[in-house]
């Protein structure tokens, strides 16, 4: 199943954790970022601080803001509601563009009524139901839900791993879409399999990450603690977002345009 109209204009989001992420980001012509916190764990809501200076960062492109309370699965009780909405006002009053969400019910649907309780807090917001979406029991009848509740767009891998395991998945969830939302393939993606989502799927957006590590600039170390659980990062390594990673993927989707 290939899909070949990719002679659109093509968006490209970044996921950040730092406002340096962001103005690199900025600086290689990306369109907008997901700005998160803990991407160990799938990333979680950033602080307001953070929030701030990222907008302050990179003016020029959009910020959106991830509200997700803590890792794991994606269905919130009274209290963790009640601090994403206000997470989404605060982010607003930050000056973000846009806001990424997401929940579900104990049985794998789109939780409708927590949606359009952040959907309200947003207001004129640009808002992405994230990927619980790629852990909804049935992502057709998730579609349909989250194109009644007003979504803007979707970020998601088909329900699989990555983009690219994913891809037959996402064509036929573009399709099934019309137009009414924008699907976003994300997960996985880099420079050497853009290409090939692009043609199989007919993504007029993409989402990725485009990281690396680098050393700590920490000259005394001390290797027996660390910060974490049994699941840790090392204490010396920190996580930024690598410019030529994402030079890499832009190159591939214009040489992608090009192959039309």
């Amino acid at each position: 199943m290939t899909t070949t109209n990719t002679s659109h204009r093509i968006r490209y989001e970044v996921c950040v954790d730092s406002a340096a992420g962001a103005r690199v980001a900025q600086d290689a012509g990306a369109h907008r970022v997901e700005l998160c916190s803990a991407l160990f764990v799938g990333g979680v809501t950033p602080s307001a601080g953070l929030i701030e200076a990222t907008v302050a960062a990179a003016p020029a492109i959009g910020v959106h803001v991830l509200i997700r309370p803590r890792g794991g699965d994606f269905i919130y009780d009274d209290d963790e509601i009640r601090i994403m909405v206000r997470d989404i006002e605060t982010a607003a009053a930050l000056g973000a563009h846009g806001t990424v969400i997401g929940a579900l019910t104990a049985e794998g649907d789109i939780d409708t009524p927590t949606v359009r309780r952040m959907l309200t807090a947003a207001g004129g917001l640009s808002v992405t139901f994230h990927r619980a979406f790629d852990m909804a029991r049935d992502q057709f009848a998730a579609l349909k839900e989250v194109v009644a509740l007003g979504v803007h767009r979707v970020l998601t891998s088909g329900g699989e791993s990555t983009a690219l395991e994913g891809a037959p998945r996402l064509a036929e969830l573009i399709r099934a879409a019309d137009n009414r939302v924008v699907i976003m393939p994300g997960g996985g993606i880099n420079a050497r399999n853009t290409q090939r989502i692009l043609r199989i799927t007919g993504a007029q957006e993409l989402h990725f990450s485009a990281g690396t590590t680098v050393d700590s600039p920490a000259l005394h170390r001390n290797p027996r603690p660390a910060m974490g659980g049994s699941l840790r990062n090392d204490e010396y390594r920190r996580r930024v977002t690598d410019r030529s990673a994402v030079d890499g993927i832009l190159a591939a989707a214009r040489a992608a345009r090009e192959l039309e």
